[in-house]
């Protein structure tokens, strides 16, 4: 296994540790509300009728906005 540096990835994407843990970690938390909306859902259908796609198409627009901010991202495989 390679021994990689915590601020290696953050580098690439134009980010300090820091910066990119707090990103990251809001990222990850609207995630799993959008998750769970979909659950509570998929089981109660005239709940959360718009939760899930409203957070999938935010993170996905904030994506991009942050590709189109940082110019293309370079994708490196996963180890």
């Amino acid at each position: 296994m390679a021994r990689v540096s915590f601020t290696e990835h953050p580098a690439t994407v134009g980010e300090s540790y820091g910066r990119h843990l707090m990103y990251a970690l809001g990222f990850g938390g609207r995630m799993i509300v959008g998750s769970l909306a979909l659950l509570v859902h998929a089981v109660l259908p005239f709940l959360f009728t718009h939760t899930g796609l409203t957070i999938v198409t935010s993170l996905h627009d904030q994506m991009i906005t942050n590709r189109a901010r940082l110019g293309e991202l370079r994708h490196e495989p996963e180890v």
